[in-house]
């Protein structure tokens, strides 16, 4: 299997030979086998798991027979991975001490905080105008010229200007499985892991 649905608790710090190592805490898994993708029939390969309990009234009825065909309760998450072994069967519970291991290496893909209206300073780092330059007065954070005049008479798409920020899947690579503990469902790696608290994420070998 190549990876395992989680949740973000939160981060912390591990000493290790006198060394602070901040390190962030994720719930990964149990996650269940809800359906198997197969060549003849759907034109590609892969594995469904599913993560998170959810209530039944909040459950479509369509999703609430394919959770039953699994004989599983309703999940709040479904995600599929296409690397995955034969040996998984419709129904099977994965744990994160089937996947991962101490030392391993990881990437963990979440969807960062959402931002809301930003202007140029905040989203891409800016200097703003300046001080008492050029005449400014209180507009020292706003962009400046965002084009020339006779030509090409327009605004270039693609130009560094404010706007929604944040909110966006991000995927941070090589991070380092610093501990497994199996009887809670609960690993430890180093770094830090896109998006908020209890936030869902994906880990990938």
């Amino acid at each position: 299997m190549s990876g395992i649905i989680g949740k973000k608790i939160g981060m912390t710090t591990i000493y290790e030979n006198g060394k602070a190592i901040p390190c962030t805490l994720l719930e990964a898994g149990p996650c269940v086998v809800t359906q198997i993708r197969t060549e003849d029939k759907d034109g590609y390969k892969a594995i469904q798991l599913a993560f998170g309990e959810k209530k039944e009234k909040n459950t479509s009825k369509a999703l609430q027979g394919h959770f039953k065909n699994a004989s599983t309760t309703p999940k709040r998450k479904l995600i599929e991975f296409k690397e995955f072994e034969d040996q998984y069967t419709l129904g099977d519970t994965i744990s994160v001490a089937d996947i991962f291991a101490e030392g391993e290496f990881l990437d963990v893909t979440g969807k960062t905080k959402g931002r809301g209206f930003q202007g140029v300073v905040k989203r891409h780092g800016f200097g703003g105008v300046g001080q008492s330059t050029h005449g400014q007065h209180n507009r020292g954070r706003h962009p400046g010229s965002i084009g020339a005049c006779s030509y090409p008479s327009r605004v270039f798409k693609g130009l560094r200007m404010g706007g929604r920020m944040g909110g966006n899947s991000v995927t941070i690579q090589n991070l380092v499985v610093l501990k497994v503990m199996a009887d809670k469902n609960l690993i430890v790696i180093s770094g830090s892991v896109p998006g908020p608290k209890n936030t869902i994420v994906t880990l990938h070998k």
